[in-house]
């Protein structure tokens, strides 16, 4: 991939208070979509409140693309339920990994997001340089469904060889 800047790896904590799809619960996964690139985390059986705690890793080219990321409830004799959708725009990211951070403390925050029409974030984000490392830790708001959340932490890994950012 001659376009590649570098991996993110997208860890998926968990999901905070998600739609009923079965008569009293749901069994939820998530499936990260960008681009051409698809992967998906385990079912939880049984839980609105589950926690995946899985690491998905996309290959970040230019353009860039957002992240979608879709709620499933699974089902055996029937197609799986819409549990809701939503939109990450990782511009702001790409850009705050683009520098090279050198002598500046872990914990330091790199720039901050505010929930806004145009993100799906239900509270403030912060980019942090984090042991030597460009880390989001997000709270996406679910579109398309009565109720929901995910938490999820976005981090940038370089990879040597590559365009880079």
């Amino acid at each position: 991939m001659e376009n590649l800047l570098g991996l993110m790896r997208v860890r998926i904590h968990r999901g905070i208070n998600l739609a009923i799809r079965d008569v009293t619960t749901s069994d939820p996964y998530v499936v990260v979509r960008m681009g051409k690139q698809k992967l998906k985390t385990r079912v939880v059986k049984k839980n609105l409140n589950p926690e995946w705690n899985e690491e998905l890793t996309l290959s970040i080219t230019e353009p860039i693309l957002p992240i979608k990321l879709h709620v499933y409830d699974k089902d055996i004799f029937s197609l799986d339920d819409k549990m809701g959708d939503a939109e990450v725009d990782i511009q702001p990211f790409i850009d705050a990994a683009r520098k090279r951070y050198k002598n500046i403390p872990s914990g330091t925050i790199i720039t901050k997001i505010k929930p806004s029409r145009q993100n799906c974030f239900s509270e403030e984000s912060s980019i942090v340089w984090e042991n030597d490392q460009v880390v989001q830790n997000v709270f996406i708001r679910l579109r398309n469904v009565e109720r929901g959340e995910i938490e999820l932490q976005l981090q940038w890994i370089d990879i040597p060889g590559s365009k880079g950012v």
